[in-house]
Formats: C-alpha cells, sequence, structure tokens
C-alpha cells in the first residue's frame, strides 16, 4: 500500500426531505450571498428551486441565479458565471442538479478569485489557492463532484482559430474545491429517465475501476471496498431501471455514486484513468455524446486490450464481482469483459460501439493525436499506452464484440 493523506470535509445530509435544510447548510459554509446555479428549467418546473429558496429566504440569504448548464459544460458559461459573481458580490455558490452543474459551479469558485483567465488552472499553469465556497443539492447522481474536489470543462473553440475540436480538460484538487456540503434526496431522483439513470451508473462503476486498477500492492482493504460498491451498484441498477420510484433502490445508487468518486477506493494506491482520458476527447469532438454512455463503449474496449496485456487484474475484478470461474487469468479476464458488456448493454441499454452513440465516421487518428498532444506521449497508470495502442483501442469500439 502507498502513502496517502485522506481529507473530505463535505457535509452529506441525505434523505427525504434533505432539501429544506439547505438554507442553514449554506449559512454554516459561511455565505450571505449566493450564486444558485441549475441546468434547464426543470429545477424551476418541479418546484425545487423554490423549495431552496425559500430555505435561503428563512435564513436571510441573498442569492442571484445563472441557469443554462448543458451536459459537458462549457468554459461560455464559467465566463460568464465569473463575471456575475464579481458583479453582484456573491461570496458562496449553490449548484442544484448533477455533475455539469457543480463542475460549472467549481470553476466559477475558482475563477472568480483568480485575476487571469480561469483556464490556467485546468492546463498546469497554476494552482488554486483560494475560491468560494460551494454547496450542493443534487439532483441527478453518477458524476460525484458532489463529494470530490474535481471538475471537467470543455473549453470550446474559439472562433477564427484554426482548432477543430473543443478541448475537454480536467483539474482535480484536494480539499479546495470540494463542496462543503451536499444535500441528497434520492426523491429528487424519480423523474429521472432511464437513460439519465443507466449513464450516472456506468460514470459510478467507471469511477471505481479506475482506481482499482492499479499496480499499487497489498491493497485489499480498498479492493474490497470497489469491489462491494460494484456489486452493489449492479444489483440495485435493475430495481431503479424497473421501479423509477423504488426509494431504497435509488438511495443506494446515490450513495454508491458519491463513496465512487469522493477518494476514498483510491487511498493507498496509483490510479489509472484511460478511460476517462479516452472519452474525454471523444465527447469534446462530439459534444452530443453524454459522459456516462462514452465510458459505456471505452471502458470495456480499454479492458479488451488490457485483457491480452496485462489480465492479472481484469480476472480478478471478473472472478470477485461477476462470477467467473475460468483458471487461467487470460480466459478469466475476456470472460470479465463480456460480463461487463452484457451488464452495460442488456441491463442498462446503453451503447456498446461508436456506431451506437451516434458517431458514424469517428477520425480515429486525431483522436489519438489530440489524446496525447492533451495528456503525454504514453498514458495510463496500470499498463502504460502509447499512440499505437490507444489507436488501437478506439479501433476496438467500432466492433459490436470484443475478446
Amino acid at each position: 500500500m502507498e502513502n496517502f493523506t485522506y481529507y473530505s470535509p463535505t457535509l452529506i445530509e441525505f434523505g427525504r426531505g434533505a432539501e429544506e435544510k439547505t438554507g442553514v447548510l449554506t449559512f454554516m459554509m459561511g455565505a450571505s450571498k449566493v450564486m444558485i446555479v441549475y441546468g434547464q428549467k426543470y429545477v424551476k418546473n418541479n418546484g425545487l428551486l423554490g423549495r431552496v429558496e425559500n430555505s435561503l429566504n428563512t435564513i436571510g440569504i441573498e442569492y442571484v441565479e445563472l441557469g443554462g448548464v448543458q451536459p459537458n459544460p462549457t468554459d461560455t458559461l464559467v465566463r460568464e458565471g465569473i463575471r456575475l459573481a464579481r458583479a453582484k458580490g456573491v461570496d458562496g455558490l449553490l449548484a442544484i442538479g448533477g455533475g455539469s452543474v457543480i463542475d460549472t459551479a467549481k470553476a466559477i469558485a475558482a475563477g472568480v478569485k483568480y485575476e487571469g483567465d480561469f483556464r490556467d488552472f485546468f492546463t498546469g499553469k497554476k494552482e488554486v489557492r483560494e475560491a468560494l465556497p460551494v454547496g450542493v443539492v443534487l439532483t441527478v447522481p453518477g458524476a460525484g463532484s458532489e463529494g470530490s474536489g474535481n471538475t471537467v470543462i470543455t473549453f470550446e473553440v474559439p472562433e477564427g482559430s484554426e482548432e477543430g475540436y473543443n478541448v475537454k480538460l480536467s483539474l482535480r484538487t484536494d480539499s479546495i474545491l470540494r463542496p462543503r456540503f451536499a444535500v441528497m434526496n434520492p426523491e429528487l431522483t424519480f423523474t429521472l429517465s432511464a437513460r439519465q439513470t443507466a449513464t450516472g451508473i456506468v460514470d459510478m462503476m467507471s469511477h471505481i475501476m479506475e482506481r482499482y486498477f492499479t499496480n499499487s500492492t497489498q491493497v485489499e482493504v480498498g479492493d474490497r471496498l470497489a469491489e462491494g460498491l460494484l456489486q452493489a451498484l449492479i444489483n440495485e441498477a435493475p430495481k431503479a431501471m424497473g421501479d423509477p420510484t423504488d426509494y431504497h433502490a435509488r438511495a443506494n445508487i446515490e450513495w454508491a455514486g458519491t463513496l465512487a468518486h469522493n477518494g476514498l477506493t483510491g487511498c493507498g494506491r496509483k490510479e489509472d484513468w484511460t478511460s476517462h482520458a479516452m472519452e474525454h476527447e471523444l465527447s469534446a469532438a462530439y459534444p452530443e455524446v453524454a459522459h456516462g454512455a462514452g465510458l459505456a463503449v471505452v471502458f470495456p474496449a480499454w479492458m479488451a486490450y488490457i485483457a491480452h496485456h496485462k489480465p492479472s487484474k481484469v480476472a480478478q475484478l471478473g472472478r470477485r464481482v461477476f462470477g467467473v470461474e475460468a483458471k487461467d487469468d487470460r480466459t478469466a479476464a475476456i470472460e470479465t469483459v463480456a460480463s461487463l458488456r452484457a451488464f452495460f448493454g442488456t441491463v442498462l441499454k446503453m451503447p456498446l460501439t461508436l456506431e451506437g452513440l451516434g458517431i458514424h465516421d469517428a477520425d480515429l487518428d486525431e483522436l489519438t493525436r489530440r489524446l496525447h498532444a492533451n495528456k503525454g506521449e504514453t498514458i495510463g497508470g496500470y499498463y502504460r499506452l502509447g499512440a499505437e495502442d490507444t489507436r488501437q483501442i478506439y479501433e476496438l469500439m467500432l466492433e459490436k464484440s470484443v475478446n
């Protein structure tokens, strides 16, 4: 096991009616005037925004609104939010939504305190040293952003630029951008579509597996935590898909999403994150691709490639989570890939190919070039991959079956 420091300061308010405590929690995080960040009109139409605002009014907390966050959130709205926050003198952010909304709020929180271009944080030019506090009312579980210090933003191609693709960049902080609190009421997820539920579950499982695949040894506690979370998601997913109002299935899934990405399963180990890097290039080039749906295509393809090059951990995952019985690691790893694809495709009804994502003429060479231009000549923690390797993995995403 590797040395590690773990700090997770987010207060979790979980259960029915939890959103009614938003005002008190906002006061506790030290804010007196917040920017409420949300997506579309949904939170207005279902009354959630009104309930949250009433909770703030009761405590005497002022607020301004910034709506319009889209999936794969962009720098354009972040910049608008930074300008508005400065003009209105807000001293905190309150995100009502899922990962895209929370990530937007985090980027604004960091940018308000910085005189330069907030993109500097995402390119590694500057380190986030101060930020406005962020609170969350979670409505779409999956990204785990409510419990992490991470944020992902798509930087759009400037007008007149020769660049052909947007650039999707991530920022990871240990603590400064972790939300101060997260309100989590599973009832708020009852109206999610089957597709939204499924993409969230894929995202959760991917967060767990990115940490699971490691070369760090003697990490049995972390492995068992990861395996238990994966098994819980596999067990609860059909219940939530079959009955969207199954409170306990929704509650278990929502809590698993937080635990999947708050760093707990990564303690004491070096992580991988290849599949996320490869998916980010896909959804940057094709913004209509939802992150979770992209991961449903990318992760099995990466795992299929790894099954032939370094199968041991894939085989362990299959034996412990999917009940694979093959004694030979390579055979077990191949069967594990088949099991994962079956779960994604049959239970969650997720696409398994680029064509299934609506991408019919993907420029694999350009995707590969941009991947390594953004992430380095070789990528990956569990197995190092060069451009020839990642090009082959992208090719596997074209196939209806991989082995």
